[in-house]
């Protein structure tokens, strides 16, 4: 069993100014959980513009935060030949197209066949980096767009593009409800008080916003588009449900599945089969580690989303006449 470490280096926002120090590190390491950042500053492996700090400081904001933790449980992952799909890419960064299906990184249920163990199969020297160089992630069952850096300086500044909400994420989504105009959800989140692989919305949970925009309504089905200010567990498919109108296909944060009375038979199977969250992650823009200019990069609808857009319509179509 090999060692690694959880290294990272970036500068607190300075919109953290005036917070305490745990809740600013929640933001800007969103990975990790407080109770994990709060041993770590006690171990003294998190340390701040050089010092071991409490968690109970109040953030400046910049401050340069420096984190060199072991990870003794960890297993190096091994290289896998598992096809990618490049949507961009330069020395200093990748843009990956995830198919639904495909784990992020390796862990409890999923020792390999992952998105790491096939970036490093792509560039072996990836595995000089934390997490293959892996900035941000997707749920498995999501679709789309995600950010790898290539070494350590586009890595930190990546990072600090992530925490200074500097990169703008734009998902395509298919949720249950007639939308009557767009909105926005700003409720904070927390982990489930019960069930501990669910999120919910809680008075104790760590800011989250949420704008949402419809693209086409439907009989009983709305296909919107959605943009982040924050970037939690699970926020698109937790902010929707709360507000009224889960993603179809959610097995954590659906409802009952919906089906328009008298629905053709082609949209019935569609819904009856679409088994994972309508959720894509359609646009990414990122201020590029090297030159500083904004890197935009687009992803098309993936198949099963367009087939079942496609339903909807012609569903929607027949039952006008």
């Amino acid at each position: 069993m090999s060692s690694t470490r959880h290294q990272r280096e970036l500068r607190l926002a300075p919109q953290s100014a005036g917070r305490r120090l745990d809740q600013a590190l929640a933001d800007a390491l969103p990975e990790f959980s407080r109770s994990r950042l709060k041993r770590w500053i006690d171990e003294g492996v998190l340390r701040v513009d050089g010092r071991i700090p409490r968690p109970r400081d109040i953030v400046a904001g910049g401050e340069l935060v420096v984190l060199d933790a072991p990870d003794e449980d960890a297993v190096a992952p091994a290289a896998e030949r598992i096809p990618l799909t490049i949507a961009w890419e330069d020395r200093d960064v990748i843009v990956v197209d995830k198919p639904a299906g495909l784990v992020v990184h390796p862990g409890a249920g999923n020792p390999a066949g992952t998105l790491q163990n096939a970036l490093l199969a792509h560039d072996p020297k990836l595995s000089k980096l934390p997490r293959a160089g892996i900035v941000h992630r997707l749920d498995k069952d999501t679709s789309g767009l995600l950010i790898v850096a290539r070494n350590e300086p586009a890595r930190t500044k990546l990072a600090d593009a992530l925490a200074e909400r500097s990169i703008h994420r734009e998902y395509q989504a298919v949720c249950v409800g007639v939308m009557t105009a767009g909105g926005k959800v700003d409720a904070p989140i927390d982990r489930h008080p019960v069930d501990r692989l669910r999120m919910a919305v809680r008075s104790s949970g760590r800011e989250a916003v949420t704008h949402y925009r419809v693209i086409e309504r439907y009989r009983r089905h709305t296909w919107v588009r959605v943009t982040l200010e924050t970037g939690r567990t699970h926020q698109i498919r937790l902010h929707l449900s709360h507000a009224g109108y889960p993603l179809v296909g959610d097995p954590v944060y659906g409802r009952r599945l919906v089906i328009p009375r008298g629905a053709t038979p082609e949209l019935a199977e569609a819904l009856r089969g679409f088994r994972r969250q309508a959720l894509h992650a359609a646009k990414i823009v990122f201020p590029h580690p090297r030159t500083g200019r904004d890197v935009e990069v687009e992803s098309k609808l993936p198949a099963d989303l367009r087939g079942l857009i496609a339903c909807l319509k012609r569903d929607r179509d027949a039952a006008a006449g």
